[in-house]
């Protein structure tokens, strides 16, 4: 029999499968009872279509198209990218790794939609937010499940295959952890239209979407205060710069989002 370790405790694996089970059923009956009925398409189709997006395959997309399966599924959603969903579903993730782009993929958040929020915590978990639903669950990988890829797929050799391989066999209760959270959510930084422009008082940018900062009874942007990410900033020139693509080729028309600007 496996012995999984978890949270400095010794559990047989018929333990982890049990708890696994039982919160497949609580699931089941949460979305049940709220009139859902999942269609999210399988596990291997959706790493497959990752990994493409991405570039190549590796353990923090399968760490990445569970996980987001596993987030929807806690807030009930079933096909996050479609229609009448995608306004209802924010992601927050805590990584700037492989396993990002697997939960933007898989729940088709992106950051100009607003639904995607980075927050460089360096931390592999993601937090989802039906914002129809007063729950929200922030879904964790665990480092027991780094320690256990042996036990999970010991005739695989190589770390990164055995951890490719071992992370498809884990059941969710070894992979992750799940913690109810609460979200709050500002008006400002919700998908939709800009709801406030500010202007800053030293250069003139524009400031969407209350990100302004307030110094010395002035408005000013974040690089007026010299706490932006760059340094040593200006202004340059270049050779084609009055290039444009509509003396190429003929302009683009087509349908403009209703409410969208900038």
């Amino acid at each position: 029999m496996i012995i999984i370790a978890r949270n400095d405790r010794q559990r047989p694996e018929w333990i982890c499968l049990f708890l696994d089970l039982v919160i497949s059923i609580r699931y089941a009956i949460f979305n049940t009872t709220n009139g859902y009925e999942f269609a999210m398409k399988d596990f291997n189709t959706l790493l497959q279509e990752s990994s493409i997006a991405h570039g190549h395959l590796c353990p923090g997309q399968v760490v990445g198209v569970r996980m987001a399966m596993l987030g929807c599924r806690l807030i009930g959603l079933d096909e996050p990218s479609r229609h009448d969903q995608i306004k209802k579903i924010l992601v927050y993730v805590e990584m700037d790794r492989c396993t990002a782009d697997a939960v933007a993929h898989v729940t088709g958040v992106k950051l100009g939609r607003r639904s995607l929020k980075f927050m460089d915590y360096g931390i592999m978990a993601a937090t989802f937010v039906n914002l129809e639903s007063p729950k929200s669950f922030r879904v964790v990988s665990t480092e027991e499940s780094r320690d256990l890829v042996t036990e999970y797929a010991p005739e695989i050799q190589g770390k990164s295959r055995q951890q490719l391989t071992a992370y498809q066999r884990m059941p969710d209760s070894v992979l992750f952890r799940v913690q109810e959270v609460r979200v709050p959510l500002n008006e400002l930084d919700l998908p939709g239209p800009t709801r406030r422009k500010a202007v800053c008082a030293v250069c003139g940018q524009v400031i969407r979407d209350g990100k302004e900062v307030r110094q010395n009874n002035q408005i000013l942007c974040r690089p007026c205060t010299g706490q932006s990410y760059f340094t040593d900033a200006r202004e340059i020139t270049w050779p084609d710069m009055n290039r444009s693509p509509v003396n190429q080729h003929k302009p683009v028309i087509g349908k403009i989002a209703p409410n969208s600007s900038e």
